[in-house]
């Protein structure tokens, strides 16, 4: 047990040196949350190979990374999408177990949701059903399936949180404009130009042509009062960069 804590603690003090070194350098670090089904994957998969530039470190990291992790002073990207539409990717992820890029086994309530629910339409018009046990079934799978339980507010915690970090967050971008979103972050970072998004759907983590993603006008209703306060985050979040200035690029400026 010592030697394992003598490895982490020699790890840690070559982390702080690593900083210390890039903070007299004048580096900057940014901070790339990963916000399940925002398009993160395939971010990261482009941005790994240029991690350190000369102006920034770029640190990727996992879903259990949210705002509060990140030293304040330091910068922040992430990406969202609409509710809905992450719902949808999420429960296909989740009912493919993750595959076919990794295999995530289903936990055993995940497994009696899937049971249960062949498809989002279907769970998401359950959380409305007169019949007060199959609600109850939906309510239950619709907080237990991994991405599509969690919430934008699981990595930024409340308005108040968010606002007090306004000046660390570097970019916004949204999954619905990907490639032109990706390609500003780019340019903002200092990247090449030859950096580019992964175009194999399993690199990307894609879901498969030929899923139904149909929903009823009850399932969207459903979802719009479900995911209500993810919605009240995206809007916080166009009145907060429209409100600091709409181009990052001015805050990059800045560091030069």
């Amino acid at each position: 047990m010592r030697k394992a804590a003598g490895r982490i603690s020699f790890s840690s003090i070559g982390k702080r040196l690593l900083r210390a070194i890039d903070r007299m350098r004048g580096k900057k670090y940014v901070h790339v949350l990963h916000i399940g089904k925002t398009g993160g994957t395939a971010i990261k998969d482009a941005l790994k190979p240029h991690r350190r530039t000369g102006r920034y470190v770029i640190r990727l990291h996992s879903h259990n990374v949210s705002l509060r992790d990140v030293p304040e002073g330091e910068y922040v990207v992430f990406f969202l999408r609409d509710p809905i539409s992450r719902f949808i990717s999420g429960f296909f992820s989740r009912q493919r177990q993750g595959m076919p890029r990794r295999f995530c086994p289903w936990s055993v309530d995940e497994n009696i949701a899937f049971q249960e629910f062949a498809t989002p339409n279907k769970l998401a018009v359950a959380l409305s059903s007169g019949d007060e046990e199959e609600k109850a079934r939906a309510m239950k799978a619709i907080q237990c399936v991994e991405h599509v339980k969690t919430s934008y507010w699981d990595w930024f915690e409340n308005e108040s949180y968010y606002l007090s970090r306004l000046s660390d967050i570097f970019f916004i971008g949204f999954q619905e404009n990907l490639s032109a979103d990706f390609e500003l972050l780019k340019s903002a970072l200092g990247l090449p130009r030859s950096v580019s998004l992964p175009s194999d759907d399993i690199r990307a983590h894609k879901i498969p042509a030929g899923l139904d993603r149909t929903l009823e006008e009850k399932a969207v209703e459903n979802l719009k009062r479900w995911y209500a306060r993810d919605y009240d985050f995206i809007r916080l979040c166009r009145d907060t960069i429209k409100e600091t200035n709409p181009s990052f690029l001015v805050r990059c400026r800045r560091d030069k």
